[in-house]
């Protein structure tokens, strides 16, 4: 089942949660309803994909550890298999006219579908003027200031966790879920085992690296970004491209802005969780930097180093957690602290939203500094029209047509063929 529904698993994580509970609860029975809605709260608790989570626990409460392995890794080998041969056809195809112009339609879409999906989350997560202020104070921090991520959600957290504690009506905090189970002993044994076990492989291959190739190989960058990313990857994949752009793009140099947006639109195409983009990432830098393996092989070790690092803390989480679940339900502390962090991301989407928007849209920026302001603006005379236009196509798709991510991104791709070809460079 978990290779059927990683297969079918299209539409970003509402739709794989809702396609975990009709085969689940629905239709076979096998997990109650409120156990269910009990996992899917601890899941939106925890970095990592949801959904990809939720998967794992099933798995554990059905079969335990071996049915959670079995269940979260067939949840993403499907997508994973179909990223790697994007990733290969992408990072040997790119310097082809035919297809930059693909991508210029699909990069253009992308930004359609982080509008939509910033739509969303604002709409459930921000209820309060507080969660507003976190939102609006989240964008600040990114875009004007240049705040580490990383630093941005320990913020959050650290004010959610007093906030729900004090004032939990201010994060409309609901109640936590009834349950009639009796009190359980502490399952310490359990999660220090879950701990043990799961951190050491999550840091075995970093390690070997390290060992053989060096702490300065860009496989090693990759395990340590990666391992960094798994640990505050709060709200999603959208959230998740914040932190990778200024790492991977403005750190690292792994990357170009606008090859993030491709990376964004491959994995909107592939079942899965969308978290999967880093994947896309992780390839193109060691495919860029093979020494002393040869550009495929590279490449290919590069995206296996992303997704051991990424996916492995899921189980650790899950195994280490899931039976503590009653417990961390009626956490206000936790549970404050996350909530805060939900609204933080809303501006974080914003903020990729907008970075996004203006290296698809315009071919030059210029760097503006003002105190302790920096950002980047646009130099107007560089606007690439094509990149406008087929961005308010995919718009009006999602928006006025409510069309899927899928037919979206093909229309796009088609329009920006037709322009890139037609029109193939922009004066800037």
């Amino acid at each position: 089942m978990s290779a059927r529904i990683g297969c079918l698993s299209f539409g970003g994580p509402a739709g794989q949660i809702a396609l975990l509970h009709r085969e689940l609860v629905d239709r076979t029975g096998w997990i109650a309803e409120r156990e269910f809605l009990h996992a899917l709260n601890l899941c939106h608790l925890l970095p990592g994909p949801e959904a990809q989570q939720l998967a794992t626990w099933a798995g554990w409460r059905l079969h335990g550890w071996r049915g959670g392995m079995v269940a979260g890794g067939l949840f993403v080998l499907p997508g994973a298999l179909v990223m790697l041969g994007l990733s290969i056809l992408y990072a040997y195809a790119a310097g082809l006219s035919w297809f930059a112009a693909l991508f210029l339609g699909i990069k253009a879409a992308v930004l359609a579908i982080i509008a939509q999906a910033l739509l969303r989350i604002a709409r459930r997560a921000l209820v309060t003027p507080l969660q507003g202020a976190l939102a609006a104070g989240g964008f600040a921090a990114l875009f004007l200031l240049g705040a580490p991520f990383p630093l941005v959600v320990v913020a959050a957290l650290a004010m959610g966790s007093v906030v729900g504690i004090m004032a939990p009506a201010r994060l409309a905090l609901a109640p936590p879920l009834d349950t009639t189970a009796p009190p359980a002993a502490p399952p310490w044994r359990t999660s220090v085992i879950a701990v043990t076990v799961f951190g050491a492989l999550w840091l075995v291959p970093l390690a070997l690296v390290i060992a053989f190739l060096g702490s300065d190989h860009v496989l090693a960058d990759i395990g340590r970004l990666f391992a960094r990313l798994a640990l505050v990857s709060f709200g999603g994949a959208y959230a998740v491209l914040a932190y990778l752009a200024q790492d991977a793009v403005a750190g690292f140099g792994w990357l170009a802005a606008p090859e993030m947006a491709d990376g964004l639109g491959l994995a909107e195409t592939t079942p899965g969780p969308l978290i999967l983009v880093t994947q896309f990432v992780g390839f193109l830098a060691a495919f860029r930097a093979p020494e002393p393996f040869s550009p495929l092989i590279a490449g290919i070790l590069g995206a296996g180093m992303t997704l051991w690092v990424t996916f492995i803390p899921c189980f650790l989480w899950i195994f280490a957690l899931a039976p503590w679940l009653d417990k961390i339900e009626r956490a206000p502390a936790l549970r404050g602290g996350l909530a805060a962090v939900t609204a933080v991301i809303v501006g974080v989407i914003a903020q990729l939203g907008l970075w996004f928007a203006l290296h698809v849209l315009f071919t030059a920026l210029q760097p503006v500094s003002a105190g302790p302001l920096r950002f980047d603006w646009p130099v107007w005379a560089s606007f690439d029209w094509r990149a406008g236009v087929i961005a308010m196509l995919g718009a009006v798709l999602i928006f006025a047509f409510n069309r899927g991510v899928a037919l979206t991104l093909a229309v796009c791709a088609l329009a920006g063929l037709i322009l890139g070809v037609a029109i193939p460079a922009v004066t800037a």
